[in-house]
């Protein structure tokens, strides 16, 4: 009996520093940002393209383009942070180069903004 009461403190044990605590991610840029823009393609028929950017507090998040009420284009990401400065690296868009950019307060919204000055989103 004692051996198996000797044998379960050391699993106790064991079991109890193995765990960690995982650490929350508070960064500014978690959460839907968004572009949207219309294409007219004749001259009575407009069409409606948004871009969606899901940041999610793992480094990791997802791309969709919807056009019209379809996704056309959806794949994964992931993201890092250096400074005030996040990259995304396209995971399954090869010939997609990374995004460098920066967060950027306006008086009316929150932007991401290229490091070369074009806007690329705002938070929803």
């Amino acid at each position: 009996m004692k051996k198996l009461l000797s044998l379960m403190a050391i699993c106790a044990i064991i079991f109890t520093a193995n765990c960690s605590r995982i650490e929350q991610n508070n960064d500014p840029i978690i959460g839907i940002w968004s572009q949207a823009k219309t294409e007219v393609t004749s001259t009575t028929a407009k069409t409606t393209i948004r871009k969606e950017w899901i940041f999610n507090d793992v480094y990791l998040g997802r791309y969709h383009e919807i056009t019209g009420n379809e996704i056309t284009l959806q794949t994964d990401f992931a993201w890092s942070k250096e400074g005030d400065t996040y990259t995304i690296e396209y995971r399954g868009l090869e010939n997609t180069p990374h995004q460098t950019f920066k967060i950027v307060t306006s008086d009316e919204n929150i932007l991401l903004k290229q490091i070369d000055g074009d806007d690329i989103a705002i938070r929803e």
